[in-house]
């Protein structure tokens, strides 16, 4: 185990202080939420698919494809892959409907916010072609609830494929925040013959990032620079993505590949960043399992 400490963003410190000086409270509720690393292979190592969120979410402004849970995400439809009672036990709950309800809602963000769409007709099959304006048109009206993921789905006679998803974390915002996620974290790799695109309309910058390329490390201000908004030039990326993404493109970065990352033997537990005071400066203040999943000095949990 590792005790991690990372800086509060600037932007979230009045209400840390707030919470530290008016103490112990009962924190918001945490919101059910989702999350998918989409991951490739490239000659520069394992990349993974980041997007750009609106300041104030739960996700972090630079985060990996993700949302929160949907009443929708409990219609029934064509299921293929584990059960939802074997998913509650892989993800540590007892509730099958609230862990259908997870992956669902893993499957459902990903398209909305990738075009990537884990589904088919069968067990065995997946769609191969997810290009053009139609494509863009039916992401924006689900985004927009003109339809729901189901009835997409079940309009043209598929099914989600969720055995193409592998669970690699949970993480519950810090209890300071005003707005809270209860999210775990899922990875998949980038479907051949499947191209990834941002959101038009919603998400104004996306790209596949590289786990070992300078602009992934906290420190660096090359993400914000590149997305180019007031709100993002300047910072480093540890003041524009969560401590869970940040762990995760950590572990990436040191993964012998995609296959090894996703066939990685996992226990997963929740993690909670924990507000400190440390001389003077609010830190967050989390203990993770210190393993580099996927490469040869990982080890079981």
């Amino acid at each position: 185990m590792l005790r991690r400490l990372f800086p509060v963003p600037a932007s979230r410190l009045d209400a840390a202080r707030t919470w530290l000086q008016l103490g112990a409270r009962t924190p918001r509720r945490a919101r059910e939420a989702s999350s998918v690393l989409l991951v490739r292979d490239a000659p520069d190592g394992v990349r993974a698919w980041l997007g750009l969120r609106g300041p104030e979410s739960p996700l972090g402004m630079i985060s990996f494809a993700g949302g929160s849970c949907s009443v929708d995400d409990d219609a029934q439809l064509p299921w293929f892959g584990p059960t939802p009672a074997k998913w509650a036990a892989v993800l540590g709950m007892n509730d099958h409907m609230l862990a259908r309800r997870h992956v669902l809602a893993a499957i459902r963000e990903l398209f909305e916010e990738t075009g990537v769409l884990l589904a088919g007709p069968d067990p065995l099959s997946l769609i191969e072609d997810n290009q053009g304006e139609d494509w863009m048109r039916a992401r924006q009206a689900l985004a927009s609830a003109e339809f729901t993921f189901a009835e997409f789905l079940q309009r043209r006679g598929w099914g989600v494929r969720t055995d193409l998803l592998r669970p690699v974390g949970h993480w519950i915002s810090p209890d300071y925040e005003l707005r809270r996620f209860d999210t775990y974290y899922f990875a998949a790799a980038a479907p051949a013959g499947q191209e990834v695109s941002p959101l038009k309309g919603k998400d104004r910058w996306g790209r596949w990032v590289s786990a070992k390329e300078d602009g992934a490390r906290p420190e660096s201000e090359a993400l914000g620079d590149e997305i180019g908004l007031p709100d993002t030039v300047g910072q480093p990326l540890a003041e524009l993505a969560t401590p869970a993404t940040q762990v995760m493109l950590e572990k990436l970065r040191r993964t012998r590949g995609c296959v090894a990352y996703l066939s990685s033997k996992r226990h997963i537990q929740a993690f909670q960043p924990e507000l400190v005071e440390v001389e003077d400066n609010l830190l967050l203040d989390v203990t993770t399992v210190d393993a580099a999943e996927g490469s040869a000095v990982a080890r079981g949990r």
